[in-house]
């Protein structure tokens, strides 16, 4: 199923992308302007170490709550929410590339409310747009970038974006917020109607042992018994695991 703001952004995207993705060992270099502004914005009021990690940069980072929110109704302003973890490679690829740029940060300012979300603090938060994400794009992953309506409503799900992608669709999000809007908001409602579908297929019933020994099982069958973790490269800890 194709939304409205998916169609808009794509083909941006893919050509700015080339072939650096998640998953990859490398990324293309980029020039980067870098910011001078010792500014430490909302996040240095928080306790998790990952949204202290973006407590100094330009972007004007609100923690999830009502405060953002609020500011997003006031401004009629789109909210750009991201999501990672301290130990998240690609995270730390987009912060250092986008979110530590002060050219990004200003694009960002000007067109969203931006919100940061540890997953590991707010493994609820993380689960709801995660599943949009899977919903919208039959694929996830983190960094976790989500764009919603000030109520809330998701209309965009992605996951890391290149520095070149970000220059082309920040301003292209926010055109379409100004000049689509019906259509936009047309978009976050279906969405929201499905997630509430697909989240109440989601419950299920007793974990017995049966589901612990499967778990067990498919885990160990992944573990490095000679270099330790689940897997190849890259092997930073996963919390869920």
């Amino acid at each position: 199923m194709r939304y409205f703001l998916l169609a808009v952004v794509a083909a941006a995207l893919v050509a700015a992308c080339g072939d650096s993705s998640p998953g990859e060992e490398g990324h293309s270099e980029v020039t980067m302007t870098p910011s001078t502004d010792s500014h430490r914005n909302r996040l240095a009021n928080e306790k998790s170490p990952y949204l202290l990690q973006h407590a100094g940069n330009p972007v004007d980072w609100y923690p999830w709550g009502d405060e953002a929110f609020a500011a997003a109704r006031r401004e009629n302003k789109p909210v750009f929410l991201s999501i990672g973890y301290s130990t998240c490679h690609w995270c730390h690829v987009m912060e250092h590339e986008s979110f530590e740029d002060s050219t990004i940060a200003a694009l960002l300012n000007r067109a969203f409310i931006c919100i940061k979300v540890d997953r590991e603090e707010r493994p609820d938060i993380d689960h709801v747009y995660m599943t949009v994400c899977q919903m919208m794009t039959g694929s996830g992953g983190w960094p976790l970038t989500i764009l919603l309506t000030p109520d809330r409503r998701p209309f965009f799900a992605g996951t890391y974006i290149p520095r070149a992608a970000m220059e082309s669709f920040v301003p292209r999000v926010e055109a379409a917020w100004r000049d689509q809007h019906d259509a936009i908001v047309s978009d976050a409602q279906r969405v929201s109607g499905l997630l509430q579908d697909a989240m109440q297929d989601a419950a299920g019933g007793e974990i017995d042992a049966g589901v612990l020994t499967r778990g067990y099982d498919e885990l160990s069958a992944r573990f490095d018994s000679t270099r330790g973790g689940f897997g190849s490269r890259p092997k930073f800890p996963t919390p869920h695991n």
